[in-house]
């Protein structure tokens, strides 16, 4: 079986692979903090942590759904929504947890909080859009197994 991505999953997913390198950027980062090389408030560094482990999870998850976004042939805005809602998601979410406890001392999210929300958001219609196209959509071609009854018609293939 051969995966061929379209040209906006395979530019996404090249933009997601260096955000992972970002990601990794940020485990080095908690390591720091771990270690009490930067001074944080509870709330600051259980942030900090809820938003790498969101952004490596959730980027991981937006590859994933590039491919099946692939495979369900979403286009349009459908094509738009399951291909991006993910990583938007990602970014949002990462970026509500940073930047809602930035600031010296501060020990409640700020107004930034809502970026969150806006990932959540993101996140559940890319998710739904995914889920629903793969189920309801477009189906492959019917690939008989050897052996089967259809053995003419994968021959046919073949040709």
């Amino acid at each position: 079986m051969t995966i061929t991505l379209s040209k906006h999953s395979r530019v996404t997913a090249g933009v997601l692979l260096l955000a992972l390198a970002a990601v990794e950027f940020g485990g080095y980062y908690l390591t720091s903090v771990v270690r009490g090389d930067v001074a944080l408030t509870e709330l600051q560094e259980n942030f900090a942590r809820a938003g790498h482990a969101h952004a490596g999870v959730l980027v991981t998850l937006g590859l994933v759904g590039l491919i099946l976004a692939d495979a369900a042939r979403l286009r349009g805005v459908w094509g738009v929504l399951g291909r991006h809602g993910i990583p938007a998601g990602a970014l949002l979410i990462s970026l509500g947890f940073f930047l809602s406890s930035t600031g010296e001392g501060t020990t409640s999210p700020n107004g930034l909080i809502v970026l969150l929300w806006l990932g959540a958001a993101s996140l559940s219609v890319g998710l739904l859009t995914l889920g629903v196209a793969l189920i309801v959509g477009p189906r492959g071609e019917h690939v008989p197994q050897p052996g089967s009854a259809g053995e003419d018609d994968l021959a046919e293939l073949r040709r």
